[in-house]
């Protein structure tokens, strides 16, 4: 008689993993568990994202999942290149009447206090038509440049149309193309620009500029909800492992940090224990080898499963 259901090897698991998932009382889990450790992967696996990440995050929270492969970062999205605009490009669009560009240009003049060369308008223009952002936003973005040029140089100092039209990308590849939205985004900027000030100190450097790379890092680190306790946590281990600052090793430690759920100084303490082993002089010790008597229940567990499934095996022919 063909076996309909009963597996042709055993799989193994040890006593405390099924400890484990008889906690968590989560088939899901246990589905899961099983998939990955009959088949080391997930592909396939014909569940909603949600309902895997459910299961997933059971899982970790009782040491039981493997580390998944990274999935392969998505190409990036090529941006379309600006037109080559040219001076008559630029004429026609200030004579148009039925345009906003012509109004457009003389108001960024008036903030910006100066006469616009054709170089200017070529960038005000790639703002206006290439990347369709509404005069409004435009002119929101404008009065942002303006604000942090004079906040980092001093009063009287403006951006350069170059600069807006950098930023103007920025905004563009974030989704910033209405009032409403240009209103949240300046409103998260400016919390950020308090936020870097404040990192900064916990950092142990004098405030200053920061390059976009740093900016970003900030950003996340906040997006993720990370108390100024647990920042200085992550920069004393990233000074102690590398002799000095280094933004990418700390921003690796408080993603780790993040996917386990732990943002505040209490929570690393309690929940962030490596127990890999270290090299003599580090300050954690090697686990323990199993004593004789769980090597021998771990036998018995195993030859106990093989006689069960050879007793089905026998029933089921």
């Amino acid at each position: 008689m063909s076996q309909t259901f009963l597996p042709g090897e055993v799989l193994a698991m040890t006593a405390q993993a099924a400890d484990r998932l008889l906690k968590l009382d989560s088939g899901d889990a246990a589905l899961l568990y099983l998939r990955l450790l009959r088949c080391g992967n997930t592909e396939g696996l014909k569940w909603t994202d949600a309902r895997f990440q459910s299961a997933l995050e059971q899982l970790k929270s009782q040491g039981l999942a493997p580390e998944l492969p990274a999935a392969p970062p998505e190409p990036p999205v090529q941006e379309e290149p600006p037109p080559d605009y040219s001076t008559e490009d630029i004429t026609q669009a200030l004579a148009d009447n039925a345009s906003t560009f012509p109004a457009l240009a003389g108001e960024v003049e008036r903030r910006l206090g100066k006469r616009l060369s054709t170089a200017d308008l070529k960038s005000l223009y790639t703002l206006y038509d290439h990347l369709a952002l509404p005069a409004e936003v435009i002119l929101m973005l404008v009065g942002w440049c303006i604000e942090e040029v004079a906040r980092k140089y001093g009063p009287g100092r403006k951006p350069f149309l170059s600069q807006i039209r950098k930023e103007g990308f920025i905004w563009a590849r974030r989704g910033v193309d209405t009032m409403e939205r240009a209103e949240e985004h300046i409103e998260k900027l400016t919390r950020l620009r308090g936020r870097e000030t404040e990192v900064l100190c916990l950092l142990d450097i004098s405030p200053r500029p920061l390059v976009q790379r740093e900016k970003d890092y900030i950003a996340a680190w906040d997006d993720m909800g990370f108390e100024d306790e647990a920042i200085r946590m992550a920069y004393e281990r990233t000074v102690l492992k590398k002799q000095s600052m280094d933004w990418g090793y700390m921003n690796g430690i408080l993603r780790r940090w993040h996917e386990k759920g732990l943002h505040t100084a209490a929570a690393v303490r309690a929940g962030d224990r490596d127990l890999r082993p270290v090299r003599a002089g580090g300050g954690q010790k090697a686990a323990p080898p199993p004593s004789p008597g769980q090597e021998q229940r771990a036998r018995e567990d195993m030859e106990r499963m093989r006689r069960l499934m050879e007793q089905m095996k026998q029933e089921g022919s």
